[in-house]
């Protein structure tokens, strides 16, 4: 079934309905590996982005240190990585459980691309 987008609508709407579309997908899919919406991308950028310090996380999300703090502390508590002190910064580092599961969860927007092309 195609979708049918009434052009008198703005865009706006439809790009806030395909976010919250892809949340409750990326959801459903993540949750068995104790994951979130809010957890995946972070995840994902430190598995590409070895050794990635909190602050460059903040300015890669466009949030601030202390949205990035809680959301690392529940990705630490969960055993997805640890923080490792470098001099003044702490470095983040992935552990061998949250490669394990970034490889297996990044596939899951390259499936969520395939079925928004198909609406």
């Amino acid at each position: 079934m195609k979708a049918h987008f009434d052009s008198d609508i703005p865009t706006v709407p439809y790009i806030s309905i395909i976010y919250r579309e892809h949340a409750k997908f990326l959801n459903e899919k993540v949750k068995e590996e104790a994951l979130s919406f809010g957890l995946f991308p972070l995840l994902i950028t430190i598995y590409h982005n070895k050794g990635i310090i909190q602050e460059q996380l903040a300015q890669c999300f466009h949030l601030n240190e202390s949205t990035i703090t809680r959301n690392l502390k529940k990705l630490e508590d969960k055993g997805f990585i640890v923080r490792v002190q470098d001099k003044r910064t702490k470095k983040i580092v992935i552990t061998q459980k949250g490669e394990k599961t970034a490889q297996k969860v990044m596939g899951y927007d390259d499936e969520w691309d395939k079925k928004i092309k198909e609406i």
